[in-house]
């Protein structure tokens, strides 16, 4: 008898918890709504994308969630360079069913899959959870790139030289056995304010072209990023006619340029060297290009020397195409824009200053934000900025 009387005593036990549970469980559906986010598709356009966070009905209080905006792994989307990563909390005010978390979507002109990132949601305040992620998806829109091919095409051939490299950026990926991308936002020396990354927001080749561009977002606290191209090891050269034909960004504090250094710089460190600027441009004078030559001096410091071309008529470089040219032999530098020379160097031009431009050379493809020469970018700056180029060909005396 006093076993069957547990039995009962467990029994009505066990009904009574299972009961106060399931009341537990009604009056806790009754008492919160629930909050609830689902996987949504944007626009690679969007420049802030809206994420709908929902309750299942409206409730007299206001309603909170914490938010983390993240990378999802194989969801290709980068932080910083898609979408930027943020976290906070998302109120739903009393009477509401819906609000949004904004997501800041960084657009490019890239051809590219689809790209995915996460919203996690924790922590609700007079709610329950129904979900706790979202996945994310950037619709990618960039069917094609539509690229301007007029201004200045240099000639094929030259009489009495041959033509002995030529990288066309052919292909879908730029090629590692040329390029090497340098990594970092330590200033260069100029005090710049990109951060140089090898992401393919900031270098791609599509159509034939080499695409360097410049944007304005956070990076290793710096306020830009973009890229930058060196041919160290790789290919390097001594003498010969070198054309370059590219088309340059513009707007105050953009930097970009074409030019070379000394091979042997691990061994005898800048600017003994030596460095060829090809071209350089100022971006808030689109209409200028500059050539120069640096190297160490007499008096034991830095020297340079060089001139300037500019356009007439009110064009600019980032209009059209142009060719720039150095035409390299020994004891000797011109510069040309489209074919025509607007400055020299021979040793006896540099005081006695030490000659390095018989030497090997390596080539730098880069644009470089801020610094001492363009300063900042400002109000009238609009990113994202590019510099193309469509081939480097070096040509030498046969």
């Amino acid at each position: 008898m006093k076993n069957l009387n547990k039995v009962i005593v467990l029994s009505l036990l066990g009904f009574f918890l299972t009961s106060c549970d399931q009341e537990e469980q009604v009056t806790d559906i009754i008492q919160f709504p629930r909050i609830k986010i689902d996987n949504t598709i944007i626009a690679e356009s969007d420049e802030i994308a809206n994420i709908p966070v929902k309750l299942t009905w409206k409730y007299n209080h206001d309603v909170s969630v914490d938010y983390k905006v993240l990378t999802l792994k194989d969801g290709l989307a980068e932080p910083e360079f898609d979408f930027i990563p943020t976290s906070g909390t998302l109120v739903i005010p009393a009477g509401d069913t819906l609000a949004f978390i904004n997501v800041e979507i960084i657009n490019d002109i890239i051809s590219e899959a689809d790209e995915k990132f996460l919203i996690e949601l924790s922590n609700p305040i007079k709610a329950k959870l129904l979900t706790t992620q979202a996945v994310i998806t950037i619709k990618n829109d960039d069917a094609s790139i539509f690229i301007d091919d007029t201004g200045f095409n240099a000639p094929e051939t030259y009489q009495g030289y041959k033509r002995v490299w030529e990288e066309d950026f052919i292909g879908d990926e730029i090629d590692n056995s040329i390029w090497t991308h340098e990594i970092g936002g330590n200033g260069w020396g100029n005090n710049e304010l990109q951060y140089y990354t090898k992401s393919p927001k900031n270098s791609f080749q599509t159509g034939g072209y080499l695409f360097i561009e410049a944007l304005e977002q956070s990076v290793g606290g710096n306020g830009y990023t973009s890229a930058r191209l060196i041919s160290k090891d790789k290919y390097e050269v001594k003498y010969g006619r070198i054309d370059i034909r590219a088309k340059l960004p513009e707007g105050k504090g953009l930097w970009p340029a074409l030019w070379m250094l000394g091979a042997n710089i691990d061994d005898v460190s800048w600017p003994r060297c030596g460095e060829i600027d090809i071209m350089e441009l100022v971006g808030n004078q689109p209409q200028i290009v500059h050539g120069t030559a640096h190297y160490f001096g007499s008096g034991n410091s830095h020297e340079f020397k060089g001139l300037s071309t500019f356009l007439s008529g009110g064009k600019k470089f980032s209009q059209e195409f142009h060719v720039f040219s150095l035409v390299w032999k020994e004891n000797s530098l011109e510069w040309q824009m489209d074919g025509k020379k607007f400055f020299s160097l021979k040793p006896s031009d540099v005081n006695g200053a030490d000659w390095p431009f018989n030497n090997d050379f390596f080539f730098i493809l880069n644009v470089a934000v801020g610094g001492n020469w363009p300063g900042a970018p400002n109000a009238s700056t609009v990113f994202p900025q590019q510099m193309l180029v469509d081939y480097i060909r070096v040509f030498q005396i046969e």
